[in-house]
């Protein structure tokens, strides 16, 4: 009898003896074990905004080292209101206007009552500031949001809803950058539903793609389709490897990919190719398991009644030689040691046939720690971005988290050293009569760094917050050997008067040394021309530049490097 043998005969005794950790959505297990299932039902009433209920606090922001942390669920005035909660955020990004973010998450009105709505807020200037209007559809019980948006900048939302009797969603559109929203389109669905859409060019371009968890669902399937841009959802249909607490992704030929949990063996994957032909009746070329030496978990100690984390899967759609990569990360409890939680990774380099063996890229020494909602996106120059709540730093070795960051540039071979970005804060604090703070975070890369929507509770209270996470070093090289080595270093730093600027290019090409603000936009071109191997030094800061923080771009033909500047006052 094999390791893997024993072990699923191990747990599957735990799972009898213990129901309340399951982790699998078992269709014959019976009424009484189904209670324990993860899945989203009205328990509490609706209860409106109190009538004065004026108090506030001022709103959490930090500027930091490679991230820039702004509270979204805030007053006109841009304070946070005391009393309420928000958790569960999703974020889309205008493809055609970085300025434009739109934000959705669980929004309770009181912390006296779970019952939730679908929140919304949304900013015009990149995320330095935020408009909250309120809910999309005062005092109906929405949960699950899920946000995307087309190449138009037309802005979904995908929320459920449950009357106990069945699952059903939603999707609402805005064409005005999130200010304002239709009545939505009835788009089947059920518990942890997730949705994406095709921006890939193609045939398939607009495509709104969803799929669920099948158990907990308004039909007997698990998977629609949008071909008008959001008006109506074709009727359920067959979703291959039955995939749960996942997402979506389509990659650079308009090919769909679905990722979730599959029980005690980890992840499935199921790709189809034709989705994105209008008209089609939508096959799955495969579903495949991938082994994450690890399983996806749900009523764990940290997050009592949601789940350790969802599985992401993203793909590589740059021109560079990682094009079509298929990439999955995942929260898992360890097979191997037994850890409450691991961010694993894995990779297919074949359209999602095979996969590699897993990574792990949390780098704590001790394995029992927990790594909690691990959320991945790829950048469009190939970069793959990971974030996750970390307990590594608490005192007490409990649940207090705080912020982690990872990046790989070399198609997820190797990955960052591990870099924190938040203080620590109890995610235990503030529940609105629910125990847990949602079940994910969702995070939109680009070629400087990541968009991040996620919760804390720094303001002792459950909340919603969007990050801009900057690396030191963004965008993919393709090193050859010491030839094409690019080097980019700025010292001091931080500095006061002036900063000197040294890089080196490997091969005679048009150089450009830019600086941008932390959004990306270019504020001061230092070279624009034609030059030889070498190195060069320049030099950057006058009294016309504020203080505050900033990047140096360095781009040498279709190579470039990216770090950091902080100008002091």
């Amino acid at each position: 009898m094999n390791k893997s043998t024993v072990f699923h005969l191990i747990l599957s005794g735990m799972l009898l003896v213990f129901p309340s950790v399951s982790f699998t959505q078992n269709t014959g297990s019976s009424s009484d074990k189904k209670a324990y299932l993860h899945h989203e039902i009205p328990d509490d009433a609706y209860l409106p905004v109190p009538p004065g209920n004026a108090k506030t606090s001022p709103a959490y922001k930090y500027n930091g080292t490679g991230i820039i942390t702004v509270q979204v669920n805030v007053n006109a005035n841009g304070e946070n209101i005391l009393g309420d909660a928000a958790n569960e955020p999703s974020i889309a990004i205008d493809p055609n206007d970085s300025n434009k973010i739109v934000i959705g998450w669980r929004q309770f009105n009181t912390i006296s009552s779970n019952f939730r709505q679908a929140g919304y807020g949304y900013s015009t200037d990149a995320g330095q500031t935020w408009t909250f209007p309120g809910v999309i559809e005062p005092g109906i019980f929405r949960s699950d949001p899920v946000l995307d948006c087309d190449n138009s900048g037309n802005f979904y939302y995908n929320s459920l809803t449950s009357d106990y009797n069945g699952y059903f969603c939603k999707v609402f559109k805005s064409t005005s950058g999130g200010a304002g929203w239709n009545t939505g389109a009835d788009a089947w669905g059920g518990d942890k539903q997730w949705m994406t859409i095709d921006k890939s060019g193609g045939i398939g371009t607009g495509n709104i793609y969803s799929f669920w968890t099948y158990f907990y669902s308004s039909c007997a399937e698990a998977f629609t389709r949008s071909t008008d841009g959001g008006t109506s959802f074709e009727e359920c249909s067959y979703m291959a490897g039955d995939p749960y607490w996942g997402t979506m992704a389509v990659d650079a030929e308009g090919d769909l990919y679905v990722a979730g949990a599959a029980g005690i063996d980890g992840v499935v994957v199921a790709k189809s190719t034709n989705a994105q032909i209008p008209g089609s009746i939508v096959d799955w070329d495969f579903s495949t398991m991938v082994f994450m030496d690890g399983y996806l978990n749900v009523q764990t100690p940290i997050n009592p009644v949601g789940l350790l984390g969802q599985t992401y899967v993203d793909v590589d759609r740059s021109n560079g030689p990682g094009r079509g990569n298929v990439y999955v990360l995942a929260s898992v409890v360890r097979f191997s040691n037994s850890d409450p939680g691991d961010i694993m990774f894995a990779r297919s380099t074949d359209g999602g046939l095979t996969w590699s063996a897993p990574i792990r890229i949390n780098d704590d020494p001790e394995s029992f720690h927990y790594q909690w909602f691990g959320t991945m996106s790829v950048a469009p120059n190939g970069r793959i971005d990971a974030i996750w709540l970390d307990t590594r730093n608490d005192p007490d070795d409990l649940f207090k988290s705080a912020l982690y960051y990872s990046y790989s540039n070399d198609y997820g071979e190797t990955w960052s050293n591990n870099e924190k970005l938040s203080g620590i804060f109890d995610p235990q604090v503030g529940y609105p009569q629910q125990d847990k703070m949602g079940d994910y975070f969702d995070m939109v890369s680009d070629d400087i760094g990541a968009h991040l929507a996620w919760a804390n509770t720094f303001n002792e209270e459950e909340d919603v917050y969007y990050s801009r996470i900057i690396p030191d070093i963004t965008g993919i090289e393709h090193l050859q050997g010491k030839q094409d080595q690019l080097s980019l270093t700025c010292y001091p730093n931080p500095f006061k008067g002036q900063a000197t600027i040294r890089y080196r290019t490997p091969g005679n090409c048009f150089v450009r040394v830019v600086i941008c603000n932390l959004y990306g936009e270019e504020i001061r071109t230092l070279v624009e021309k034609e030059q030889p191997a070498g190195t060069n030094t320049l030099n950057f800061g006058d009294g016309s530049i504020p203080a505050g923080y900033y990047l140096c771009k360095l781009e040498a033909g279709n190579k470039m490097k990216t770090t950091r500047l902080i100008k002091l006052k």
